[in-house]
């Protein structure tokens, strides 16, 4: 078996897309998301400023556009070829998992951009509402951390592993929090627009659910890890409401987390931007075998990690056949 994890906002770059777009097939690719999402990939991936990308409505289909690139790589023939034979993993770290959700087969790579950019929209007009931020606690006990956080009419919008929880809520909440933080802990501001994955977001949890209820799940082909609970997502139907509920409640990394160790992936592959959640996969499963796929020049490494792990289960006697996947998909999810 071999994982996919992909990243979520605040690991953007200025940039990021260029080394991409100088293939014609990835700028072609590029250009057609950009129609499907109503935004510019192409103009926010290569000259945008770190503020420009930074606003949470370009932010997170830039995202999802970069892992979704290294994807189709990926996915097409190379002179190592693919490793098209062995089992997946798949998670994302908030909008990441529209990205995890095309690996492991249930989402179209159009479909994924597309409700992105909705997303992002949505959550940049609740932010709007009403002056709401996050901030991370580094270290503490989490009882104490939880019950501070609780105290000040804050919430746990994030759990990123033993001692990183992000906190979220009235930004004079937060100021409250920094002065006088839990025992052990120091905090710092994040720099967002507002507070994600609490009911701060009811507005565009709404939204989304009205573009997604629209939008074609299928059956995923891959294990499917859920930032609800870390659990394996299976029905469709229920991977579309916890893609939706997901803007209202906490990430789970953390269990996403415990998922993927006790799932023991031979190679688990940290997609663009991958310096954030490589850094954190390799603090909390040291054990794990993990190679970044940043841009093109990475490839070569990643498919080579890919046919070793194919070529041992084909070896064992081990080969799956994949499930039908969405019609663009189709090809990329017997990743």
């Amino acid at each position: 078996m071999y994982a996919f994890v992909a990243p979520g906002q605040g690991s953007q770059t200025p940039g990021m897309l260029a080394a991409w777009l100088r293939d014609p097939a990835h700028a072609e690719r590029l250009r057609r998301w950009s129609e499907a999402a109503d935004v510019d990939l192409v103009h926010l991936g290569t000259k945008a400023s770190a503020a420009e990308i930074a606003r949470t409505e370009n932010t997170q289909p830039l995202l999802v556009a970069a892992g979704l690139l290294a994807h189709e790589a990926l996915a097409a023939p190379g002179p190592a070829g693919t490793a098209a034979g062995a089992a997946v993993a798949a998670a994302g770290h908030s909008v990441g998992e529209l990205t995890a959700a095309v690996y492991a087969g249930a989402l179209a790579p159009a479909d994924a951009v597309r409700l992105a950019a909705v997303r992002g929209r949505a959550m940049a007009a609740a932010c709007a509402e009403t002056p709401t931020s996050m901030a991370a606690v580094v270290g503490g006990d989490e009882p104490d951390v939880l019950g501070r956080i609780a105290e000040l009419g804050l919430y746990a919008a994030t759990f990123n592993g033993p001692g990183q929880i992000v906190a979220a809520g009235a930004v004079e909440d937060l100021d409250r929090l920094a002065a006088d933080p839990p025992p052990g802990a120091t905090v710092k501001r994040l720099p967002v627009a507002g507070a994600f994955h609490t009911p701060y977001m009811e507005s565009a949890r709404r939204t989304v659910a009205a573009a997604a209820a629209r939008t074609p799940f299928l059956r995923p082909t891959g294990a499917l890890l859920s930032n609800t609970d870390g659990r394996i997502v299976s029905d469709p139907d229920d991977l579309r409401t916890r893609l939706v509920e997901q803007l209202v409640g906490p990430v789970r990394w953390d269990l996403c987390l415990d998922t993927l160790g006790r799932l023991a992936p031979d190679v688990t592959v940290c997609l663009p931007p991958a310096r954030t959640l490589a850094a954190i996969l390799r603090r909390q499963l040291p054990e794990l075998t993990a190679v970044s796929a940043n841009g093109p020049r990475d490839l070569a490494t990643v498919r080579k990690r890919l046919d070793a792990v194919r070529e041992r289960l084909d070896a064992a006697g081990s080969r799956t056949a994949p499930a039908t996947a969405p019609e663009e998909g189709r090809a990329h999810a017997r990743l």
